[in-house]
């Protein structure tokens, strides 16, 4: 991987960033944050991954990038990835957002191939985001893969896509969609 294949998947994922910025609905963050990666091709690692340092979080009521984009500042989101481009290597980008069944209906009504898991049922000495996202992925990689959590652990959606920009948008479409419904149902609607 030259330099210039790193800065171009760094340029993409911070061009995301600032897209998610202006477009994503602050009740899209879960508590734990929101973090985007964008993975080079071939990745098998995650210093492989770009990702937002510190996450996107929620400050004076707006999606706030708590540092800057960088290689290797993800884990969590980064092993979505990488366990993904097992399955397909053109699967190189992943954001988590909160979960909600509205949410995941309103997915389903985009027409986006959803998919979940269950925490409870993770074979012993697996990592959870190695495992469900391998048991989502057996068929094809979905766009969307969620499980409603555990014990301590916070339910969570993440969506896929080829590069950054398109899981960008995907937020920015839900997003519009939650924010029409906050203003015609109330703030139930989002969460």
């Amino acid at each position: 991987m030259t330099t210039q294949e790193r800065d171009d998947v760094l340029s993409a994922l911070r061009s995301a960033v600032d897209q998610i910025k202006r477009t994503m609905h602050p009740a899209l963050i879960p508590e734990v944050g929101t973090n985007i990666v964008y993975a080079i091709p071939g990745a098998r690692t995650p210093m492989d991954v770009a990702a937002v340092e510190g996450r996107i979080v929620r400050a004076r009521g707006r999606p706030t990038p708590v540092g800057h984009v960088a290689f290797g500042a993800s884990d969590h989101v980064a092993r979505i990835v990488l366990t993904a481009m097992k399955f397909d290597p053109g699967t190189r980008s992943a954001a988590n957002i909160r979960y909600s069944p509205e949410l995941i209906d309103l997915m389903e009504d985009l027409f986006l191939e959803v998919c979940s898991f269950d925490r409870g049922q993770e074979p012993p000495g697996t990592k959870t985001m190695d495992w469900g996202v391998a048991f989502c992925c057996r068929a094809g990689v979905p766009d969307v893969i969620f499980d409603t959590g555990a014990v301590g652990k916070e339910a969570m959606v993440r969506i896929l896509g080829e590069d950054p920009r398109q899981v960008a948008t995907v937020i920015g479409t839900i997003s519009s969609r939650v924010s029409r419904n906050s203003r015609s149902e109330g703030p139930e609607a989002t969460t």
